[in-house]
């Protein structure tokens, strides 16, 4: 529809130009805001679907990240029991050392008196590796040990942990006596269960070491792939959107020229009483 300037009253051009240029300054405002905050979905009214996908994801990339965390700290407690159970296999070498030397028939009863303190105080030295053997005050390796780590975001991805007893009367080691060559004979073949008892514990923690390796990597890439998806979906392109505010510039700048002449058409009425 033509406008008519003769009619003064209400200039339609002029209406029609500042609508389009308060729509054209809005939208520069939101390219801006998604420039100034790096995010192309600022609040749910500008991509509803898209808001409440987003906060999903970043939902299960938190979850993803603590459950990172907790499988760094179950690493951490293994690798303090595993400690533990290597040196408490050190010493149990040692006994059997001990005891091959005790059970030979050329010492005298003296020596094999100060062979069996020797073993009285290495299986004295388990005991108070085991009661020193702790994380956050919780003993490992005393056969007390069991619980579950949360290794995943799900309630039902967990990995239950529990750690063999590494203490002399777990072992059965408690009570060997190597002051005779009889004792000493009969303390190789428990010194030599206790040996295989504990590379079974420790065989045990192995595997649930690379469990928890496995998990870490496929909790990493979870990680990544989530917030990579979720990035596609809400943050800001900056090329585009910079481009995008130009050219919206630029068509505030003719909307506002096109509004200066909209405004002066009524003005050639004047000259109809000269």
């Amino acid at each position: 529809m033509s406008a008519d300037i003769t009619r003064i009253a209400a200039n339609i051009p002029a209406m029609k130009n500042i609508n389009i240029l308060s729509k054209v300054s809005d939208n520069i405002a939101k390219h801006q805001l998604r420039l100034a905050t790096g995010k192309r979905i600022n609040s749910p009214a500008e991509d509803p679907a898209g808001y409440m996908l987003a906060r999903g994801l970043e939902s299960r990339k938190r979850g993803l990240q603590v459950a990172l965390d907790n499988v760094s700290n179950a690493q951490n407690i293994l690798d303090v029991a595993e400690g533990a159970y290597s040196n408490v296999m050190d010493i149990l070498q040692t006994l059997k050392e001990k005891a091959t030397q005790a059970a030979d028939g050329s010492l005298n009863s003296t020596q094999r008196s100060a062979i069996d303190g020797q073993a009285e105080a290495l299986i004295s030295e388990i005991d108070d590796l085991v009661d020193n053997t702790k994380f956050n005050g919780t003993q490992l390796i005393d056969g007390s040990y069991s619980t579950y780590f949360q290794t995943g975001e799900g309630g039902s991805e967990q990995l239950q942990v529990s750690l063999g007893a590494a203490d002399s009367a777990s072992l059965g080691i408690n009570a060997i006596d190597l002051s005779t060559a009889n004792g000493a004979s009969t303390a190789i073949g428990t010194i030599s269960s206790a040996i295989d008892t504990l590379a079974d514990h420790m065989k045990d923690l192995g595997e649930y070491k690379i469990r928890l390796q496995s998990k870490e990597s496929n909790l990493s890439n979870a990680i990544t792939n989530t917030e990579s998806v979720r990035s596609t979906l809400e943050d800001a392109d900056f090329a585009k959107e910079q481009m995008e505010v130009m050219k919206l510039q630029i068509l505030q700048q003719t909307s506002l020229s096109s509004l200066t002449q909209a405004n002066a058409a009524p003005q050639l009425v004047l000259s109809m009483f000269r």
